[in-house]
């Protein structure tokens, strides 16, 4: 306790991370604040049939990672998702697009032109999806009529207008946090959303099962907490986790004292889930085809369930295939390789290359495995959990996307915050032995 209260006074003492704590917790209370902005025209008291289907289910998913705005018909309803989608789509196509390819090894200037391509595209995806929304809120969700206060073309005109520019201004928050403030915005900006979530989960279990017959009262929730931090241990171990390939660069001269320095040591660091929750973004976007389609074709009406029992089979060998597939199209082995290879290093046992880069795809290939089957059980735990008597809501946080996400951020923000105080006592010595040599000049 000492320790984290002695850590928290370190943090406060620099002031240039003081600064970027307070405005990262500044842009994400604006982000929270226009998330319960409802759009014009619509009466957000005559709401109650879109929270009870955002409740659960898919659209619950979708309301979790906007914070409740799309239960609330916000102007932050698409929340940062178009953004995501966008991301994903550039990230894909760099793999085919060969002016993508040249941007990525353009350095800076590449990545500022990547970064506008996604900021445009994230604008064609949300006028897609922004008339989709409202077509929903308006057809699908019984809503009745007197919750909307305007209709015709005013109506969707301004709400299209006010969701394209709900979703550029959380994209724009969370690339000032990011350049700005302390972590990676965006995802910052998805995990403040979930945990708004937190607090009437956490209280919706306790009243089951302090209130109901059989709900097993306040033992049950310590049962269920203490469950709850074995997970997180666990999301914990598989985001950490990594195989360690030895590296070995051969004996140099240093020039200061002009004698033989044997070779180095090291490793390349090859994690056991490189993709991160990238598999599961994509196959929960499979997963959301079933509820577009269930109209149309009613028997696929069943796999629109994320807590049934085939909606949970194809989702965890769709977890399965994409761990393999993202991973490899975003670790290059290759490229690791021949890197490797012109910094005169090598593996011990095998030969700089081609022999090198067939090795570590080996290794990458042989730990992606127990990694992709640790991924899709950590995904499907909450539809297991609700089996026990778990109310839904606060089974989402056994597990899945919601989960592994925050862990991701909070384990990432922690090393950015770490870096931040190692590089101020570095900076710190560095001054005291500048200071103590001109002392000694005197």
């Amino acid at each position: 306790m000492m320790n984290f209260i002695n850590t928290l006074r370190d943090i406060f003492k620099i002031e240039e991370l003081k600064e970027k704590i307070f405005l990262t917790i500044g842009l994400i209370a604006v982000y929270r604040f226009m998330a319960a902005v409802p759009l014009p025209g619509i009466d957000p008291t005559q709401l109650t049939a879109l929270k009870d289907q955002a409740g659960g289910g898919l659209l619950g998913l979708l309301n979790a990672f906007t914070g409740g705005a799309f239960a609330r018909a916000s102007v932050m309803a698409l929340g940062i998702m178009p953004y995501i989608s966008a991301s994903i789509v550039v990230q894909l196509m760099g793999i085919a697009v060969p002016y993508l390819q040249k941007l990525q090894k353009d350095g800076e200037s590449g990545r500022k032109k990547i970064t506008q391509i996604t900021r445009w595209l994230t604008i064609l995806i949300t006028m897609v999806q922004g008339p989709t929304y409202i077509t929903a809120i308006k057809t699908q969700f019984g809503l009745p009529e007197a919750a909307f206060l305007v209709s015709g073309a005013t109506f969707w005109v301004s709400s299209m207008i006010l969701l394209t520019a709900g979703t550029i201004f959380a994209m724009w928050l969370g690339e000032r946090i990011t350049d700005k403030g302390v972590g990676n915005g965006i995802s910052l900006l998805i995990t403040v959303g979930i945990i708004a979530n937190f607090p009437v989960a956490f209280l919706q279990e306790v009243v089951s099962k302090t209130e109901n017959a059989g709900g097993g009262g306040i033992m049950m929730i310590l049962i269920e907490l203490i469950v709850w931090f074995v997970v997180i241990l666990l999301t914990v171990l598989l985001v950490t986790a990594v195989r360690k390939v030895a590296v070995q660069y051969a004996r140099r001269t240093a020039v200061t004292n002009i004698k033989d320095v044997d070779g180095a040591r090291q490793y390349i660091p090859l994690k056991l889930n490189a993709a991160g929750v990238m598999p599961i973004i994509f196959a929960q976007a499979i997963m959301f085809l079933p509820v577009a389609l269930g109209q149309k074709y009613p028997a696929l009406n069943s796999l629109a369930d994320n807590f049934g029992l085939w909606y949970n089979v194809i989702f965890a060998i769709l977890i399965i295939v994409f761990s393999y597939f993202y991973t490899a199209i975003t670790i290059p082995t290759n490229k690791m390789a021949e890197d490797l290879k012109r910094s005169n290093g090598f593996v011990p046992g095998y030969k700089p290359g081609e022999e090198t880069a067939n090795y570590l795809d080996s290794v990458l290939s042989k730990i992606t495995f127990p990694g992709s089957l640790f991924l899709a059980a950590l995904s499907i735990l909450p539809a297991i959990i609700v089996k026990f008597g778990v109310t839904q809501n606060w089974a989402m946080f056994y597990g899945g996307t919601s989960l592994i996400i925050m862990v991701g951020v909070a384990i990432d923000t922690i090393q950015q915050i770490n870096s931040y105080l190692l590089n101020s006592r570095y900076d710190g010595l560095m001054k005291s032995g500048n200071s103590n040599n001109r002392k000694s000049l005197k």
